[in-house]
């Protein structure tokens, strides 16, 4: 019985201890300015008005009372535009390569992008925005989205919270190598932060609360979702193969070292919408119709009705009434998945009333090919036994 108990405390130890640098991690995603290299602006002091001064680097700085939008407007290609703290209550259009937004002295709390009335997006980047840069920046109240970047190639997104913006927070869609690090959304009746039909995006060490998707990768290839938190969200993180979009697939997308903690909000989206309003309330994972998708390491607990849910996209069709033959421009099932190595705790405890799957840590409708589970802590899944990964 001693050594039981030994061993017990040994392995309640190891997980404490495996999990402390994720937990620190996730502590500082948020308005803190922090001192890590970035890029395009690869090191600190590139965002530094002095560095750039000495360094002959093209720059302007935006006071309170000023105009952020006309600052852009004069920018050259290449053109860091400093932001001093204050409420800049316009829409921004960035429509230039390589032109970076900072926030400086102070963090993102101090200087706000604010709806002036009946803005839809706080900023824009159109597909000449390559090589967009935004930092040290809360965007917030727009009645659509907070920052919606389309076509735009290396972008980082760094430090940016995104407060109560009606329907996305942070939006990049159809983009290639982007970075979306530190980063905050909340209140959202879409996604906080989501990633559409786009290539080779890291997203890491973000938090996401309080929206009705936390995290949503949808329709994408190469993506890293590491070292994020979502809470109090209606699904913590989402990997979705939807139809009727431009990007007809969605593969090789790696969900690592997350923390997706109690998402049980109940659903605001409104009637009418997408397929939002079929998120079902309690989700921790949801990995729908997406192939090639790996979920490992992470910490999933007290979510209601699900910790991870491997499931076909005809599942969330019918759910929204959408007939069969509405999927015939993808495969809607998930082939490839590997769910290896989380700890899974509480999860599973209701279904949401109506849903035609029951409530589990690890939940798997049999659709698809290649699926595999090993190495998880949980206590029970449906189907009670799930295909082992070689």
């Amino acid at each position: 019985m001693k050594k039981l108990q030994k061993q017990r405390l040994i392995n309640s130890i190891a997980k404490k201890i495996y999990w402390l640098p994720i937990i620190m991690m996730i502590s500082i995603a948020s308005c803190k300015k922090e001192e890590e290299p970035t890029s395009p602006a690869d090191d600190t002091e590139k965002t530094d008005e002095v560095y750039a001064s000495r360094n002959s680097i093209p720059h302007v700085t935006v006071h309170p009372g000023s105009s952020i939008q006309a600052a852009v407007n004069a920018a050259n290609a290449g053109t860091i535009i400093f932001i001093e703290p204050g409420i800049y209550k316009e829409a921004v259009v960035v429509n230039k390569p390589r032109i970076q937004l900072v926030g400086t002295k102070g963090s993102c709390k101090d200087i706000i992008i604010e709806n002036p009335g009946d803005e839809e997006n706080g900023i824009t980047v159109s597909d000449e925005g390559d090589g967009f840069f935004l930092k040290n920046v809360t965007v917030r109240n727009f009645e659509e989205n907070g920052v919606l970047l389309t076509r735009v190639d290396n972008f980082v997104l760094d430090h940016v919270a995104s407060v109560n913006n009606s329907e996305y927070g942070l939006f990049p869609v159809l983009c290639n190598h982007g970075v979306i690090k530190f980063c905050s959304a909340t209140g959202s009746s879409d996604t906080g932060i989501y990633v559409g039909q786009s290539e080779n995006i890291i997203i890491q060490f973000n938090v996401a609360f309080a929206n009705v998707s936390g995290f949503e990768i949808e329709n994408c290839t190469n993506v890293n979702a590491s070292w994020n938190e979502a809470y109090d969200n209606t699904a913590g993180l989402s990997v979705f193969l939807l139809p009727g979009l431009t990007v007809k697939t969605s593969s090789n997308i790696l969900v690592a070292h997350n923390k997706i903690h109690d998402n049980n909000l109940a659903n605001f989206a409104p009637p009418g919408g997408g397929l939002e309003v079929n998120i079902p309330q309690g989700a921790g994972i949801l990995l729908v119709g997406a192939d090639n998708t790996t979920i490992e390491h992470n910490l999933i607990s007290r979510n209601n009705f699900v910790g991870v849910a491997t499931v076909s996209t005809l599942v969330l069709g019918a759910l929204a009434g959408i007939p069969p033959e509405a999927f015939a421009d993808i495969e809607p099932n998930p082939d490839g998945a590997m769910i290896t190595h989380n700890i899974l705790k509480n999860n599973g405890t209701a279904a949401p009333p109506g849903l035609p799957l029951p409530a589990a840590e690890l939940l798997w409708d049999g659709s698809g090919s290649n699926n595999c589970w090993s190495n998880n802590i949980y206590s029970f899944s449906f189907p009670a036994s799930l295909p082992v990964c070689n």
